[in-house]
Parts: C-alpha cells; sequence; structure tokens
C-alpha cells in the first residue's frame, strides 16, 4: 500500500482575509482524513508566502504556533505565483508522499481532496488534475477567453487539460521527476503533463472567492497565457516564416502586375496603395520581430541560471 503522508502547498501574496478561514477548514479536513485512516497523522499544510505586503506571514506563523500542522516557507521576495508554488512543492518533496496544490482563496473544493487521496492510494495514480465542471461562476468573456486559450494551446502543440488549473495531487515520485525540469519560465501547466506517470481528474464545483481580491487581473491572464504559449511552442515562429513567405509570394505577382501594367501604357497613381503596403508590411515585421524577441529573451533568461527563488525561512516541526 501507498503512503499516505500528505502535504498540502499552498502558495500565498497577499491573503491575510482568507487565510485564518482557509486553515480552519483544512483542519476540519485533516481531522475527517485522520479519522477515516486516509492520511498520516503527520501530514502538514505548507503555506508559502511570496513576498506578501500584508500580515500573511505573521498569520501563517500564528497558525504555527497554534498548530504544529499548519507549516510555512517564507520567500525572500515575490516571485510570482508559479515560482511560489513551485517552492512549496520542492520543500515537500522529501517530506510527503503525496502532495495536494490549491490556491489560498477558497475556490478550489476542499471537500475534493478526498477523491484525490482515493485515486491516489486505491488506484495508484502518481497524478491527479482537478478539473472545474463548470464554468458558470465566471464572466462570459472570461469563458470565453479561457476556451480559446485552452484550444489555441492544443493547436500550437501543448498538452493541457480544460478547466484545470493548479489544483492538482502529485506523488512523490511525480514530484521527483518534476524536480527535474530546470526552466526559469514556469508553466506547471503544460510541464505536469510532461511528467507521465498514470493520471486521473477529480472533478469538482469552483467557487467564488472568500475574501480579497484576484491576484490575476486581465494583464496578468494575458501575460500568463503569453508565457505558457511560447514557453511550450514554436509554432508561432513558424507562422512568421509562413507568412513571410506569403507575403514575398504576394510581392512577386504584385511586381508581374505592375510591370505589366507599365508596359501595356497604363499609368496608375497607387499613393494609398502604396502606402497601405508600407504600413502592413512594415506592422508584420514589428511584429515579427516582438514575437521572436520574446523568445530570445525567454532564452536569455534561461541561459542565466539564476535561482527561481529563495527560500528566507521554513516554519516546521
Amino acid at each position: 500500500m501507498k503512503g499516505n503522508k500528505l502535504y498540502m502547498v499552498i502558495p500565498c501574496y497577499n491573503e491575510q482575509e482568507v487565510l485564518p478561514e482557509t486553515a480552519r477548514r483544512l483542519a476540519e479536513k485533516f481531522d475527517q482524513l485522520l479519522a477515516a485512516g486516509a492520511i498520516a497523522p503527520d501530514s502538514r499544510v505548507l503555506f508559502v508566502n511570496d513576498g506578501s505586503r500584508d500580515s500573511t506571514w505573521d498569520i501563517i506563523q500564528g497558525l504555527h504556533r497554534q498548530d504544529n500542522r499548519f507549516c510555512g516557507v517564507n520567500l525572500s521576495r515575490n516571485r510570482g505565483h508559479q515560482n511560489a508554488l513551485l517552492a512549496g512543492l520542492m520543500v515537500a518533496k522529501d517530506r510527503c508522499d503525496m502532495a495536494i496544490s490549491m490556491d489560498a482563496d477558497l475556490q478550489d473544493d476542499i471537500n475534493a481532496i478526498d477523491a484525490f487521496v482515493e485515486k491516489y492510494q486505491k488506484e495508484g495514480c502518481d497524478i491527479v488534475y482537478g478539473v472545474r465542471s463548470s464554468r458558470q461562476t465566471d464572466t462570459v468573456f472570461k469563458r470565453s477567453t479561457a476556451g480559446l486559450f485552452y484550444k489555441l494551446m492544443r493547436a500550437m502543440g501543448t498538452n493541457v487539460l480544460d478547466n484545470h488549473a493548479d489544483f492538482r495531487l502529485m506523488s512523490q515520485r511525480a514530484l521527483e521527476a518534476l524536480s527535474q525540469f530546470e526552466e526559469v519560465n514556469l508553466f506547471l501547466r503544460g510541464i505536469v503533463p510532461m511528467v507521465g506517470f498514470k493520471s486521473s481528474i477529480v472533478t469538482y464545483e469552483r467557487g467564488e472567492r472568500f475574501a480579497g481580491v484576484s491576484k490575476y487581473p486581465l494583464k496578468k491572464m494575458l501575460s500568463f497565457a503569453f508565457d505558457g504559449i511560447t514557453s511550450f511552442s514554436t509554432v508561432p515562429i513558424r507562422l512568421i516564416t509562413f507568412a513571410g513567405f506569403f507575403i514575398f509570394m504576394a510581392s512577386m505577382a504584385a511586381l508581374v502586375v505592375f510591370l505589366a501594367q507599365k508596359l501595356l501604357g497604363y499609368t496608375v497613381q497607387g499613393w494609398a496603395t502604396t502606402m497601405g503596403s508600407i504600413w502592413l508590411i512594415g506592422g508584420i515585421q514589428l511584429l515579427s520581430l516582438g514575437v521572436i524577441g520574446e523568445y530570445v529573451g525567454k532564452i536569455y533568461m534561461e541561459v542565466k541560471h539564476r535561482p527561481r527563488f529563495i527560500i528566507e525561512s521554513i516554519l516546521e516541526d
């Protein structure tokens, strides 16, 4: 039988409003799982403070003093959600049999943890993905853009799971495999499926944020989506090649037409056509340079091998 020491890994950034309630609900869930014999007594909740500017870390320290099941990792500065999540998973890797990652805002269904653990224990799944059963709580704009994003990612050859964020279970073996991925530009939703091993899904109803404000406004969501695409696919660069070839062929055809008109004695004013062509081609060139620059920038960051996170302190037994 597989080991049943569970670590909950929860990245936190300015979550002082919701953290006490999150801890209370997780404590209740741990009591239920422990009574059912589903998890070991030394299972833990690991909060990762991602350079919060409020009292998040003070609350984590207070929770640890009250109940040693609550542990904490304090990063030296804000490194972003994906890096904070990875930091927690890497700390948990050598301390647990399985780790479940979730956000602190209580939108992920804590009751789904039972099904995660069951699939790990009884079905031998090394990875269990939490998948939203619907997106009715989202705005129409977010639903449509999310659907477009997943379709675009798959069209570009990236293996992502629809309606899955970062609510998932990973076994220690899967965490060890994840630690071998060393890229700086993290997009865990795309990396985890590359790990392989036996996997399954658990559907759940995603709720509203319990308190506080979203840490992913539109600007960050777009940046996150673009990072995901450029981190796993070279299709955008190939599209530039195809666009360049198409424009070259169209230019050659236009040149033939213009030469024929000249030889036949036709005079064409063509000022608007000329200026429009210049602006069009110039815009395509700038767009192409921007896409290529994005890839060059990622290479620049990768070859530096800078640490993805720096841990200032760890609270544990």
